[in-house]
């Protein structure tokens, strides 16, 4: 399949540009708990155990692996302090934090247009939700 071009010979379609750049941003946030991990260090720095206990369903190996994935992207920091027993901090980066506005649109989105998940409704209603949205 032959790529699109503007008249001027070897510079891509700005349509072209902004599907690549499109992609490129899905591939970064891609992923089951990259979405939930990102959401939970909203509120602040947190450390592994933190993470893990906010996000029961993922693995151990699972998290450590999309937490190298974003830190790798730029979306998270991670800190280590020497000490003993060693203490690593998540928080999320300037870049992550621009996503915020994504995430709130998301979140308004699901809420007007998404089926809610039967148990999703079961804990709303017992009031056991998980929304830091108003």
């Amino acid at each position: 399949m032959k790529k699109q071009t503007n008249e001027s010979e070897g510079r891509e379609c700005p349509s072209e540009r902004a599907r690549a750049q499109l992609h490129r941003a899905l591939r970064l946030l891609s992923g089951k708990w990259k979405g939930e991990i990102l959401w939970q260090l909203v509120d602040g720095k947190q450390r592994f155990g933190q993470l893990r206990r906010a996000i029961p369903d993922v693995t151990q190996h699972m998290l450590t692996t999309q937490l190298r994935d974003l830190e790798s992207e730029g979306l998270v920091k991670r800190t280590v302090f020497p000490e003993v027993p060693p203490r690593v901090e998540y928080e999320m980066t300037p870049a992550a934090r621009a996503l915020r506005p994504v995430f709130d649109e998301l979140f308004r989105w699901a809420n007007a247009h998404a089926r809610p998940e039967p148990d999703a409704e079961a804990a709303n209603a017992a009031g056991k939700g998980n929304d830091k949205l108003p």
